[in-house]
């Protein structure tokens, strides 16, 4: 068993849209043999989105939602790929993955650094301390300096950085990496269905000139020299415990660098790591199996409306047909058809080990956080919900209808769509969400699915944050004072509804005692 679990690298690409995850993907699946010409993932990648609905509002907007659960074998190790959506209004989406893997790839775009959807992304990645590794995507374009991509990262995202390879020029120039790590060469030439030449190079010999030019051969042995001067030697532990981020420079496109990013990842990655639960820390090695659901979709099978829950298996070994129980409704559940999704198929699969991402069919009985054990009641941590940085009002317009506006309203809040608040001054309640699409997103759903009409009446708020205190009195004479912006959230915590960034800031300096939190989880 501990073999099984060694080998296996669960890890999500994220970044900001277009800076090149699902091209680096393709690659990735390239080099795994999953597919002989890269290009094909593209055509075949399984649609999965949030619901079948979304399917109709996707082919209005022209934007993709999909999240795309991939697997391959490489050099003895099981790789598992979660390729996120970049797009900000699916955000959520993209966290609740990132409670499911053990490390991440960053890709930042070498022309534009690092963008907004990156830095918060790098917050999770933080919060959890997951390992990431950065690569520079985009090499074969001009861009900004190297030496100031890298100081904009240590800055921007708040980490460590220590480069294992180094781009030699960049643009028109572009003519390849030194792979500082394994310490060779490779030569680029634009191919985006093959693999480079490597060569095995003295950095210090005359014959490097043959290669890349007596003037970029002088300025690779200065920047490597700087290097090491200016960056502490790399250390694996430093990877793991999340305080330093190793960085690596390509084109995912040219299919340049890539290779290298793989072949480091799957050395150093960490294999599944153990898991908190409330009750207690879960490992990996114990015998008995558990798991939570980070994730339902539906309708990936349009012909059978059929939804999928997919489990994060996080100890001992999922067996088809054996009995779990699912620990919020207390019942025992069989699976019969459990799924492993490809590439491009899914295949039933008999059993499935620790780091492992199973799809089990769902006809209404799971939420997003529920546990499957093999008897044993735990609650796996929550996942984290952000402060949301747009609010409605939402208001019934048919009163005929109140029940399936309520039921409505609850399902889609445990799905994770949005998150709901209400206001204490008034009692009405405020939708709070990541991105202007959800509202659309949600009124759709709620009439077509639930038969529900609800309207949306405008509200001008900054940001939510849940405040706590140790200190009463304090706490007391601040939800006076501001009164009217106090909210619940649906677990009954105390929300600052701030109208705007000035008044928020005022109240952080006014009210010293009182903690300010911007994601669920404190």
């Amino acid at each position: 068993m501990n073999e099984e679990i060694t080998r296996r690298r669960t890890f999500a690409i994220i970044s900001h849209p277009d800076a090149g995850k699902t091209t680096l993907t393709e690659k990735l699946l390239l080099f795994g043999g999953q597919i002989q010409v890269a290009g094909a993932v593209k055509s075949n990648k399984i649609k999965k989105t949030a619901t079948s609905d979304w399917m109709e509002i996707e082919k209005q907007r022209g934007i993709s939602v999909t999240t795309s659960v991939m697997e391959f074998d490489y050099q003895g190790y099981k790789v598992n790929i979660l390729d996120t959506p970049g797009h900000q209004d699916f955000a959520e989406d993209t966290f609740r993955t990132l409670t499911a893997v053990d490390s991440c790839i960053i890709v930042v775009d070498g022309a534009k650094g690092v963008e907004a959807q990156t830095r918060k992304l790098m917050t999770v990645c933080r919060m959890r301390k997951t390992p990431v590794i950065i690569f520079i995507n985009k090499m074969d374009r001009e861009g900004k300096d190297p030496f100031d991509l890298l100081d904009e990262l240590e800055e921007e995202l708040q980490i460590k950085v220590r480069p294992l390879s180094w781009p030699i020029n960049q643009g028109a120039k572009f003519k390849g990496v030194y792979n500082i790590y394994e310490q060779g060469l490779n030569l680029f030439t634009p191919d985006k269905q093959k693999v480079t030449e490597k060569v095995e190079v003295d950095i210090q010999s005359t014959v490097l000139a043959d290669f890349v030019g007596e003037s970029d051969a002088q300025k690779l042995r200065d920047d490597l020299e700087l290097i090491d001067g200016v960056y502490d030697p790399f250390q694996v532990q430093d990877y793991l415990d999340a305080r330093v981020a190793p960085v690596f420079f390509g084109s995912a496109l040219n299919n340049f660098g890539v290779e290298e990013l793989l072949n480091c990842f799957v050395e150093i990655a960490p294999s599944p790591r153990p898991t908190q639960a409330e009750e207690r820390e879960v490992s990996p090695e114990e015998p008995k199996f558990t798991g939570f659901i980070f994730k339902i979709t539906a309708n990936i099978d349009p012909n059978h409306r059929s939804c999928i829950a997919f489990c994060k298996v996080c100890s001992g070994k999922f067996v088809r047909n054996a009995p779990y129980l699912h620990v919020r409704q207390g019942k025992t559940l069989r699976f019969s058809s459990p799924t492993q999704f490809m590439a491009q198929r899914k295949s039933t699969i008999d059993e499935a080990w620790p780091g492992d991402i199973i799809g089990l069919p769902d006809n209404g009985i799971f939420k997003i956080g529920d546990t499957l054990t093999e008897g044993e009641v735990m609650h796996f941590r929550g996942l984290p919900s952000f402060s949301p940085e747009m609010f409605k009002y939402i208001e019934n317009a048919d009163p005929m209808k109140t029940k399936q506006l309520q039921k409505g309203i609850e399902q889609l809040m445990d799905e994770g769509v949005a998150q709901l608040f209400i206001n204490q001054f008034n009692g009405r309640k405020i939708i709070g969400t990541v991105g202007q699409l959800q509202f659309e997103v949600i009124q759709y759903r709620l009439e077509n699915e639930y038969g529900a009409k609800c309207r949306w009446e405008p509200i001008s708020l900054f940001k939510a944050c849940w405040i706590e205190s140790d200190d009463k009195v304090q706490l007391e004479a601040f939800k006076k004072r501001k009164y009217q912006y106090m909210a619940k959230d649906r677990e009954g915590r105390d929300v600052f509804l701030a109208d705007s960034g000035y008044v928020l800031q005022m109240a952080q300096q006014d009210f010293e005692h009182i903690r300010f939190h911007f994601t669920s989880e404190f």
